[in-house]
């Protein structure tokens, strides 16, 4: 359920140099949780509860006179099951928090949000927030590409050609001001580019996207990936999705391939079976690893759902990969040449 208030105090200080105080701001959030037996294949066999990237954010619009609209957000994670025991403070605007403006000419908006490479991967993310996550092998050490990025200008084109859409980014840096060299200097090299092409119309849904990240950008690592995802509802009940991703870390001996395949069928009005498999492919020897999962959800309206899922990750010998990691609270590691299993059951609230 939506709030909508016309007065709105917390984040003021972000939206108020832009935002009228007219302007129509929502409260909306997530609530996530699951109980996990988790099974590293060794020595870790337990139950643990996990907060799914629950969260709470504050949006807010602003229509003006020229038929352009100002835009904002503010959102930050909740964790619902556990919290640093170190923590001394907490970081607000931990999720994507952004303001812009749109019109005819599309939008423009800057701030810390998801990559259009990461939004890419929506055609096929079934299991997103929860075991199975298709990032567990799209997202892996050097290899990070579905990023939140900081200090981001992006640019996303209005819908043309019948349903296509371009949307392109680049990062300024990392942190709240450009590193310096040894001499003093400003470090070069310190930003992340994005461009990606989506088409949505009818039952089909595909996005292509290309990413960069510099040598001295965020996580230090020059790299880049391409990937492509895509889904088709071969009926009412039944739609079907696929995705590639080939990424390479420039220097290192880290070549990676990602593909599979995934889908979910409608068993009644409000109960849905989901499934997929994917294979990450790697240039290190015995380190490849494939996920599959399997789940059935059920809606109790459009606000509250139930979910049991059941996600295995099959590791090589060199790899140590787990279907829990991304996106969940429990964070327990992989062992090495096993394979790592979960059984999920969870509980979703959007409000």
């Amino acid at each position: 359920m939506k709030k909508t208030f016309i007065a709105f105090t917390l984040g003021a200080t972000v939206f108020t140099p832009i935002l009228a105080s007219a302007a129509d701001v929502k409260i909306y959030g997530r609530a996530h949780v699951s109980l996990d037996y988790l099974d590293d294949g060794q020595e870790y066999r337990d139950v643990n509860l996990s907060s799914n990237s629950s969260r709470i954010g504050f949006k807010a619009e602003h229509q003006l006179e020229n038929d352009m609209t100002v835009f904002g957000q503010i959102e930050q994670e909740i964790n619902f099951a556990s919290a640093s025991k170190d923590s001394k403070g907490v970081d607000f605007a931990t999720r994507d928090t952004f303001v812009g403006l749109k019109g005819n000419f599309g939008q423009v908006k800057v701030g810390r949000f998801d990559s259009p490479f990461k939004v890419a991967r929506n055609p096929v993310n079934y299991f997103g927030d929860m075991v199975g996550d298709v990032r567990n092998v799209t997202r892996v050490g050097n290899q990070k590409f579905d990023e939140r990025n900081e200090n981001t200008i992006e640019y996303k084109s209005p819908n043309f050609a019948g349903g296509f859409n371009v949307a392109a980014a680049v990062s300024m840096h990392s942190a709240t001001g450009i590193a310096k060299d040894a001499d003093g200097s400003d470090q070069d090299d310190n930003k992340a580019y994005d461009l990606a092409l989506t088409y949505k119309n009818g039952p089909s849904d595909i996005a292509v996207a290309y990413e960069k990240y510099e040598e001295n950008s965020i996580e230090a690592k020059a790299r880049h990936a391409i990937r492509v995802a895509g889904a088709y509802d071969i009926s009412e009940q039944f739609k079907l999705g696929a995705l590639y991703q080939h990424s390479k870390v420039n220097n290192e001996d880290q070549n990676a391939s990602i593909y599979g395949v995934a889908g979910e069928y409608k068993l009644a009005p409000k109960t849905t079976l989901r499934g997929e498999y994917f294979y990450r492919d790697v240039d290190i020897d015995d380190a490849n690893s494939s996920l599959i999962a399997i789940g059935v959800e059920h809606r109790l309206d459009k606000d509250v759902r139930l979910y049991a899922n059941l996600a295995t990750m099959l590791n090589d010998d060199n790899a140590n990969l787990t279907p829990w990691k991304e996106g969940r609270s429990a964070q327990i590691s992989g062992a090495t040449g096993e394979n790592a299993t979960a059984l999920s059951l969870g509980f979703r609230y959007d409000f």
